[in-house]
């Protein structure tokens, strides 16, 4: 069961970092699409309908994705007036205390996920917009960052777990 956490671990932490590295060049592609329709509108007066959505939907995307490698590295908000005074038990303790709810939130998050996925393609959903396109995509994201969330989530559980019982398996520094 230990090599099996540790292996867990490993490659969920490694696909985490891997997509958390890579979507973060996303924030660049939204700022092009943005400067696009900027120049387009102001220089050429020639203004894009599907501009700024397609700059939300990549917002989105680089938001849902990245959370997963954000909680990797310690990078989300926590209540730190008790936290940070903690031993590393103390705070693997408290995480505990708190992944399992969260645990549980995000399986009904990808679950609601699905469902969203299954209505759009089913109906062909739109946006309400003058350009009007389908959702799916954009679910089909929101679903994979849940799902990676929930994967990460599931491995600092571990993590926390093999601490408290005296083995470290994390990479990262916990803040």
């Amino acid at each position: 069961m230990v090599r099996f956490a540790k292996a867990y671990v490993k490659y969920i932490d490694a696909t985490s970092r891997l997509v958390g590295k890579i979507v973060m060049y996303l924030i660049f592609i939204m700022m092009g699409i943005l400067l696009y329709d900027t120049i387009s509108r102001t220089v050429f007066g020639r203004p894009n309908i599907w501009a700024v959505e397609l700059a939300q939907f990549f917002m989105a995307a680089y938001y849902l994705l990245g959370g997963a490698f954000t909680l990797l590295i310690g990078g989300h908000v926590r209540m730190d007036l008790f936290y940070s005074r903690w031993s590393g038990r103390g705070k693997a303790f408290a995480d505990v205390i708190t992944f399992v709810p969260l645990i549980i939130y995000m399986v009904i998050l990808l679950w609601g996920g699905v469902q969203g996925i299954i209505y759009a393609v089913r109906y062909k959903q739109i946006t309400y917009s003058a350009w009007a396109p389908q959702v799916t995509p954009i679910k089909i994201f929101m679903v994979l960052g849940i799902l990676l969330m929930t994967l990460q989530v599931i491995s600092e559980l571990i993590k926390d777990l093999m601490f408290i019982r005296g083995e470290n398996l994390r990479t990262e520094q916990k803040s």
